[in-house]
């Protein structure tokens, strides 16, 4: 560090540290009110508004404690613990229900800056210390108060500060345009193969509007199915069909390794984060079956049904997969793009098998779900024709996944050389215009 820079204990920089609301809540929730924050709503640097819970007026100024401000930091307290955020200008009344909440001191420390450092690398092993649990995992909000963290002059944190936040704008353009193409893809799909439109116009006698080369893929009438009416041709079966389902390994501390040679065992954590100084590392040899590599489909079957049960496109080159996850390879015929957005338009049915089989806040999916989910499946000549249509959306969204990857990394290695002094600001503004 550079003589400037001090360290100060996370209570020493924080005027309270405290958590939101504990306790029995689903019998409170309201259709609208005052949104209640929870650990789902809470991401890296931002804060996700979907599937928000609400309550009253009256309960939120009971829960005064956990009523949020501007310039308040959350922290996600329990399941995966550790992920960071500020409360900005604007939002208007909040609630939290069991986050961490800190009130920094503007005194010593500039909200945003201690939010990258929390969310750091190095943030995150320090947080890793403080988890207690081994069932459900906690952050101890006690020890929580003991952490270091690294001081530069306000005025470097206010930089250092911006500079981290020019490279997540980037991020959250990418991010917006990523969703924009995966609701695309996915109405197109649900349009093909959920709600058959291109069949239903065709035998109204009306166009379907799509090019010549797609429309003769579609028939021009339904037949009667266990599903009820399918395109005429298609066939009734399930998911579990599709593709081969691989779960992961299992491993023991023993396992584990540090060799320069080793490989990362990819958990749900290392899904949504990558590959951080938390993952663990491995030479055993568990099999073929269960090595990854970059454009690999993987199916987390098991975890928080709200915030774990997903498809993901694994995107970090060669590792090792851990048991909770399936690796899908698609059958013979069977397009990984057609397959990947099938998955993630199902994904609703498997939270709710999720967690209809919940306890201590983990749910699942079983092979027999999979067995007993019954799907139209298209002919060989409309999965060939549709794969090259979907395979444009899906490839566009990898490309800005792994854009949003080389930024985030970028921005975790540029916080430490900048708090050392080992990298100036103005070198750093530099790199970020070049890398943009």
């Amino acid at each position: 560090m550079t003589l400037d820079t001090v360290t100060r204990k996370l209570s020493e920089v924080c005027t309270d540290i405290t958590v939101g609301f504990v306790g029995s809540m689903s019998s409170l929730f309201l259709e609208k009110g005052i949104p209640l924050l929870r650990g789902q709503n809470i991401l890296p640097g931002r804060l996700d508004m979907t599937n928000l819970k609400f309550i009253s007026e009256e309960t939120h100024a009971k829960w005064r404690k956990s009523a949020l401000s501007a310039g308040d930091i959350v922290i996600v307290r329990v399941g995966e613990p550790g992920t960071a955020t500020v409360i900005p200008e604007g939002m208007g009344a909040l609630n939290a229900a069991s986050l961490v909440i800190l009130r920094p001191n503007k005194t010593y420390v500039y909200p945003y800056y201690l939010m990258y450092v929390l969310n750091s690398p190095w943030g995150k092993q320090q947080i890793g210390g403080r988890i207690v649990g081994s069932v459900q995992q906690v952050f101890n909000t006690k020890t929580a108060a003991s952490m270091p963290i690294p001081l530069p002059p306000l005025p470097e944190q206010l930089a250092i500060a911006h500079i981290l936040g020019t490279l997540d704008d980037k991020i959250e353009l990418n991010r917006k345009m990523n969703e924009t193409l995966e609701a695309m893809a996915r109405a197109l799909f649900t349009s093909w193969f959920v709600d058959f439109d291109p069949v239903r116009k065709k035998q109204a006698g009306q166009a379907t509007g799509l090019p010549p080369e797609i429309d003769a893929l579609f028939p021009e009438e339904f037949e009667d199915s266990a599903l009820g009416e399918i395109p005429k041709g298609w066939r009734v079966g399930n998911i579990y069909e599709e593709a081969l389902y691989i779960n992961g390994a299992a491993f023991r501390d023993s396992d584990f390794s540090k060799s320069p040679a080793a490989l990362p065992i990819i958990k749900i954590a290392e899904l949504k984060s990558g590959v951080t100084d938390s993952t663990k590392f491995t030479e055993q040899n568990k099999g073929d079956k269960y090595y990854i590599d970059s454009g690999d489909l993987l199916f987390s079957w098991s975890g928080n049904p709200d915030t774990s049960i997903d498809v993901f496109v694994w995107q970090a080159g060669k590792a090792v997969l851990n048991q909770h996850i399936f690796r899908v390879v698609p059958a013979d015929g069977t397009p990984k793009s057609y397959l990947y957005y099938k998955l993630k338009s199902m994904m609703p049915i498997f939270t709710e098998l999720a967690r209809n089989k919940q306890t201590t806040g983990l749910g699942h999916v079983t092979v027999q779900n999979l067995r007993d989910q019954k799907v139209a499946i298209p002919d060989a000549r409309m999965l060939a024709g549709s794969g090259a249509v979907l395979s444009h959306y899906f490839h566009r969204s990898l490309h800005l996944q792994r854009e949003i990857q080389s930024l985030s990394k970028i921005r975790d290695t540029l916080l430490p050389k900048l708090i050392s002094g080992e990298l100036r600001v103005k070198d750093a503004e530099r790199f970020v215009e070049g890398a943009l």
